[in-house]
Order: C-alpha cells, then sequence, then structure tokens
C-alpha cells in the first residue's frame, strides 16, 4: 500500500511538471481494486517502449462501484485514458457519447485483441450501442456468471440446482445475498420466465432487456417470499462467511465462488457452485477508452498488452476471475485431465473443445452458458426502488449478528486477501513450469 501511494504521489508530482495540453508520457488506468497483476503495469511500460520507441509511465487508480467511475468521467471529465467498466455501463457510455473507438493498428505489433473468444465478442456484439458496435469501442477483460455458492454439508446438492432453494424455511438466518440489483434482478427475472422461454413463447435475450412492471413485480415477489430468511445482503464479505460456515448458500459471482472455495479447502471444508438449471445471467467487464483521454496510443497499446494470452493468464491468477481470451494456450494451461470431469466448451474455445476437462466454475458446460442471458441497462430507477423496498424491512438479529463478525474478522481479511495473491503467484509458477 505505501508503495502504492508514492508511486501515486510521484506520478502526481510528474504530471504537474508536464505542459497542460502534453502528457503523451503518461498513461492513466483507472481499474476495480485487486483486479490485475499489478507487477504487468511496470513490463508493459517496458514492452510499450521496445513496440514504439516511445517512454510512457503508469497512474495507477482503483475503483470500486461502476457508478463512482462513470461519475468521474461524465461529470468531472476525468481524463482517464483506460478503464474498465461493467456490460451495462459499457451501453450507458455509448448511450451517453463518452467513448472514443480503440486503435488497432499496432504497426509490427500483433493485434491480441484478436484473442477474444467468440462467444464473449458475441455477447458485445449484444450490448446496446445506439448505433454503435460495442466491440469497437471495448474489448473484454474479465467474464463470470451469477449462481449460487453452498456447503453441501447442509445443503443437498440436488437441491441447490434450483433457485427454489431459497424458499426452504429450513435455511433461514443461513442465506447471503450479493447486494448487486442487476445481477439479482436479470438472474431471477430468467429463471422465473423458463417456462415461458422453453415454449418458445419468450426470447431469453429480449427478455434480458426487459424492465417493465410486471416483470420487477415477478421478481419483486420472489425475493419478498424469502426474504426473511436472509442474513445478509453482502458486498465482498459474503465468501468468507462462506468460508466459515456462518452460512450455508450465498448467491454470488463465480470469480467469488472459486475464491471461497480455494480458501475453504485449505480449511477442510467442502463448498461447491452452481448454476440453478432454470437459469441466471452473465456478466462481463471490458476495457474502454473514455471521451476524455489525452494518450490514446499507449491506451490502445494497454488494452492490447492485457490480451496477450501470457498475460490473460496471470491475471487469472492474481485475481482468481477468468479472462475473456480464449484460444489454445489459455486451453492448454486450463485443463485438468486429473481434477475436472469432461464438459462441452466448444462455445469458447472452438471445435475440439466438445469433451474437455477444465473448471466447470470457470468454464460452465455450453448447455448451461445458453441458458444464460446478459445484463443491461434497463431502467435503473425502476430497479432500485423495488430493490430498496426488498431490503428495506428485511433487518434481523442474524443481520446485526452478522455484522459484528465482519468487523471482528477484518484484520483477517486483509491476511487472507494477502495470503490469496501469495497462492495465485505460487499457482502462477508452478504452472509455468509445465
Amino acid at each position: 500500500m505505501i508503495k502504492k501511494i508514492i508511486s501515486l504521489a510521484a506520478a502526481v508530482l510528474l504530471l504537474a511538471g508536464c505542459g497542460s495540453d502534453e502528457r503523451s508520457n503518461i498513461l492513466k488506468v483507472y481499474n476495480w481494486a485487486d483486479y490485475i497483476d499489478e507487477e504487468l503495469l511496470g513490463e508493459f511500460e517496458d514492452w510499450y517502449e521496445e513496440q514504439t520507441g516511445e517512454k510512457v509511465e503508469i497512474i495507477y487508480q482503483t475503483f470500486d462501484i461502476n457508478e463512482t467511475m462513470l461519475s468521474k468521467i461524465e461529470l468531472g471529465h476525468e481524463d482517464y485514458d483506460v478503464v474498465c467498466p461493467s456490460d451495462y455501463i459499457i451501453e450507458r457510455m455509448l448511450k451517453n457519447d463518452l467513448l472514443l473507438p480503440i486503435d488497432r493498428d499496432f504497426g509490427t505489433t500483433p493485434d491480441y485483441t484478436v484473442g477474444v473468444a467468440p462467444y464473449i465478442a458475441d455477447k458485445f456484439n449484444q450490448i446496446e450501442g445506439h448505433g454503435k458496435n460495442a466491440n469497437d469501442y471495448s474489448v473484454a477483460y474479465m467474464w463470470g456468471t451469477v449462481g449460487l455458492i453452498y456447503n453441501p454439508k447442509y445443503v443437498p446438492e440436488e437441491e441447490a440446482k434450483s433457485w427454489n432453494v431459497l424458499l426452504n424455511p429450513e435455511y433461514k438466518g443461513k442465506i447471503l445475498m450479493k447486494d448487486a440489483f442487476r445481477d439479482v434482478y436479470t438472474s431471477l427475472l430468467i429463471a422465473l420466465n423458463k417456462d415461458e422461454i422453453d415454449a418458445g413463447r419468450k426470447d431469453i435475450g429480449s427478455l434480458s432487456f426487459d424492465s417493465s412492471d410486471g416483470s420487477i413485480a415477478l421478481v419483486e415477489n420472489f425475493l419478498n417470499s424469502f426474504k426473511e430468511s436472509v442474513s445478509g445482503w453482502e458486498a465482498d464479505f459474503g465468501k468468507e462467511q462462506m468460508t466459515k460456515e456462518l452460512a450455508w448458500m450465498n448467491l454470488s459471482w463465480s470469480g467469488d465462488a472459486q475464491w471461497a472455495i480455494d480458501e475453504a479447502a485449505e480449511m477442510g471444508i467442502d463448498l461447491r457452485y452452481d448454476i440453478p438449471a432454470e437459469g441466471s445471467s452473465v456478466w462481463f467487464d471490458g476495457w474502454v477508452i473514455p471521451k476524455y483521454a489525452r494518450n490514446v496510443k499507449a491506451a490502445s497499446y494497454f488494452i492490447n498488452f492485457m490480451c496477450m494470452p501470457e498475460n490473460a493468464l496471470r491475471n487469472m491468477d492474481m485475481t482468481g476471475y477468468v479472462s475473456a481470451i480464449g484460444g489454445e494456450q489459455i486451453l492448454e494451461s486450463m485443463t485438468d485431465d486429473e481434477e475436472y470431469e469432461a464438459l462441452d466448451a466448444s462455445y469458447f474455445f472452438g471445435e475440439g473443445a466438445d469433451s474437455v476437462h477444465v473448471n466447470h466454475i470457470m468454464y460452465p458446460d455450453k448447455a448451461t452458458v445458453e441458458r444464460c442471458a446478459m445484463m443491461h441497462d434497463t431502467d435503473t430507477e425502476a430497479l432500485l426502488k423495488m430493490w430498496s423496498r426488498v431490503k428495506g424491512d428485511s433487518a434481523s438479529a442474524w443481520t446485526y449478528i452478522l455484522i459484528c463478525v465482519v468487523f471482528a474478522g477484518l484484520i483477517g481479511a486483509v491476511i487472507l486477501k494477502y495470503t490469496r495473491k501469495s497462492h495465485r503467484r505460487k499457482r502462477y509458477s508452478k504452472r509455468r513450469k509445465k
């Protein structure tokens, strides 16, 4: 942390020394916290000079909420060169004309952005660009799914394969919900319309744009039917509570699930993750160049650099999330015949990957992915009001107990964070030796 502060302070001084209209040797990157192998930042500076003959220094800052990042750009006109918003925010930025096209003319340098998996590129084609193709203005970085982390010691595997498991009163006080209204809404809307989708009366792609009063009421009623069983609405602490068996189920993201499963295994606790059979949602984060960027060239090269397969692997190892980059090098590194059952990942890795031994949390089976929809920038105000109504009177004794436990475990969480980074690096080192 001290190193980061010193680096940022030095960069600010460097900026102050530059002319107000000139900072071609500075690249400002704005990304999610703990969402990159930070050693790559310095390596990019060296690589960029090798490719272009020009020097560049990165100013690296982090955010925790999409809307915080967006506000700084839209209202504050911050001159970040590269940022990493989520899918629905990319839609909003395109709608509000806040993005510049990515220049893929890298001269003699290969274009590594072509390594984005076809499935991901197709999903980005589905982003509502308001006349613009999102693939021209963004390059996918990480992706994942929404599902259930559960402890099979308390929740049977077959029961966890349906969203109806949340309705079981036996799990009262043992359920955690991700405090992410759009993720939860889209996932449950798809699930609750399973019969309509199967009958061909509704299309999953169109449904993912639906924020009508009837659809919001449908999801709200389902949430209300089990909200008394929810012990907490969490932004980040849920995975840790699962590792301590303080909760038995957590509606969460696949990346958090993988982290929880890895950490729990070291404590002798078995956790699992499934996408319920009724359907769910997929999410994506992507690199973009904001409208007020002042070093578009270096920004484009940075995005290209992050798409190099070896760098994609390093970022996966460090963060626990799954890169949007496909190809043989990624598949070979992710394959483990001894640990994983074979599944169909041809949607991501192409022909010949219809029976590969990869982690189903990171790469769900094709049939599972086909019943998942992506999120869109639908009626935010209406969804927020619904979310507020559901959560408004759901606090219980369990909630307050959980809050106390979380505060008591903050120190442990910090230790776990750095331990996790150490584990990621060890796995990366082992992988490189293969």
